[in-house]
């Protein structure tokens, strides 16, 4: 393994860390509430961040979604990158890629995603799918939502034909609940864009690379040995992705504690020179390190094309798991102050809560990683 970033990779890292940094400040993340930043979002857009993706795959997207953590920044970057920009690339057809990667880059169209419960949405005899996502990250920004129908068929919603409702979240995602009632769908990977409808109401489960072309679509995503569906590919490259975007929130936690306890005086002493807090914010940093390490060599395994089933399970089990410790680790360091909820501390500590909640909480998400080892598919 080697996680030495590339030139490319390093200089979109660079790249993004100061756009974030002079962008994302205190004052503008209070201004946009609940809301996304449209300036920032345009910003990154045109500096071609987005679409640097598709050459500095994974692994150069889980650097720069760090960076968007260290400042939590509010943009649909992680969302419309997994679900959009790789998910289109790796299993859409020829067509598809074509219409729909250069809107994606420039961030004329934004997709978001809510694939992690197929049986939600069902495919009626007509084609049209019906159900009901109560929480859809970014829905507010997306022009595009991906979701799976009850046989992990991947399908593109235009938000524009569906309902869309804005929910109330404690983290600020632009979150919104969409519901599907006899709503068109794009499936993801068919040939002319739209499913045959014989064939979708009459076929059992079906491999999205299947109707892309088959070893070329496979080809195209790098999985082909062994097959990967579409649906798993996708699931599994989003948990990695929100991996990393949780190893830069606890950072940035992590980053204002240390901060914070080294100013602040005690006794006519940092804080940061007793022994407990040292402690504590040794403990959060060997989670940091931990969520970011499994992070990466997820991600390089699915850019090298090796299995990376069960890495992306553990990566996101450091990442809720972990994670949730690291932001409780830096709300408590920061004393009483932690508590203010207008302290940009507050922010990290309801991001770290909602990637929590949104990869699976730990109990789960180690249940699935047991289940996949107990059936012999764990990969080396």
């Amino acid at each position: 393994m080697d996680f030495t970033p590339t030139e490319e990779q390093t200089a979109a890292r660079d790249l993004a860390a100061r756009i974030f940094g002079d962008l994302s400040t205190h004052e503008r993340l209070t201004a946009a509430g609940t809301g996304s930043d449209a300036e920032l979002w345009k910003e990154l857009c045109a500096a071609g961040l987005v679409a640097a993706v598709a050459d500095i795959g994974l692994l150069g997207l889980v650097l720069l979604l760090e960076e968007q953590g260290r400042t939590t920044a509010q943009v649909p970057f992680a969302a419309s990158c997994v679900y959009g920009l790789l998910a289109v690339t790796a299993h859409g057809s020829g067509e598809q890629r074509e219409r729909l990667l250069p809107g994606i880059g420039d961030g004329t169209v934004v997709v978001s995603g809510a694939v992690s419960g197929p049986g939600a949405v069902r495919e009626s005899a007509s084609g049209r799918l019906s159900g009901v996502l109560p929480v859809v990250p970014w829905l507010r920004d997306a022009t595009h939502v991906l979701v799976a129908d009850d046989r992990r068929r991947l399908w593109l919603v235009r938000t524009a034909e569906a309902v869309c409702e804005p929910v109330e979240l404690t983290a600020p995602w632009s979150a919104g609940r969409l519901t599907l009632d006899g709503t068109p769908g794009e499936r993801l990977g068919a040939p002319t864009g739209r499913a045959d409808v014989s064939e979708g109401a009459s076929a059992g489960r079906a491999d999205v690379s299947e109707a892309a072309g088959g070893a070329d679509a496979a080809e195209t995503a790098g999985h082909a040995d062994p097959p990967v569906s579409a649906y798993d590919d996708v699931l599994a490259t989003a948990r990695i992705a929100f991996a990393g975007l949780q190893a830069g929130v606890c950072a940035g936690s992590l980053a204002r504690a240390v901060e914070h306890t080294n100013a602040r005086e005690q006794f006519g002493r940092p804080l940061a020179a007793k022994q407990g807090v040292q402690l504590r914010a040794a403990d959060a940093y060997m989670d940091t390190e931990a969520i970011r390490v499994t992070a990466y060599e997820a991600a390089w395994r699915r850019d090298e094309g090796r299995p990376y089933a069960s890495h992306a399970l553990t990566a996101a089990w450091w990442a809720s798991e972990a994670g949730q410790r690291v932001v409780h680790a830096g709300q408590h360091l920061h004393g009483g102050t932690g508590a203010d909820l207008e302290h940009p501390v507050h922010r990290h500590f309801l991001w770290g809560r909602q990637l929590d909640a949104y990869l699976g909480c730990g109990s789960e998400v180690l249940q699935e990683l047991g289940e996949l080892i107990v059936s012999g598919e764990v990969e080396t």
